[in-house]
């Protein structure tokens, strides 16, 4: 179900872009690094954007190796958490951060026979509902 989420990721950020005026297309699933092309409504500009979902509240994003060396002022991470209420409904949190942030604030994790790339909500913060690093629709 992992992928999934990631996909419902994707169409949920989609979408909120698409609500605050931007066109957007969604990208092929296996385009490295990239998960949405958005546009100005009145200009050529582009930005991508790179969706990472978690389908609960937690403090962290997995981010895989490339974030530490993928850095653009057009490119984007939006980071997604959803949050579930008591009355069955749901929260949206987007985090929508510039990748030059990413590339800094990534922290390594080397296991035993694994390595991870993650990005902390508590860096995340100051990125909530910040859409407007996107440019102007």
């Amino acid at each position: 179900m992992k992928h999934h989420g990631g996909i419902r990721g994707v169409y949920l950020v989609a979408a909120e872009v698409s609500r605050l005026g931007y066109c957007v297309a969604p990208t092929a699933r296996n385009a490295a690094g990239a998960d949405l092309l958005v546009f100005a409504t009145n200009s050529a500009q582009a930005r991508s954007i790179d969706v990472k979902t978690n389908s609960r509240r937690v403090n962290f994003w997995l981010v895989g190796k490339s974030a530490r060396s993928t850095s653009s002022r057009t490119h984007f991470y939006v980071f997604l958490n959803i949050s579930s209420t008591k009355d069955g409904g749901e929260v949206f949190e987007y985090y929508v951060v510039p990748s030059k942030i990413v590339a800094r604030k990534t922290v390594v994790e080397r296991g035993k026979k694994s390595t991870f790339y993650s990005f902390e909500l508590r860096n995340a913060r100051p990125y909530r509902d910040r859409w407007s690093l996107l440019g102007s629709a």
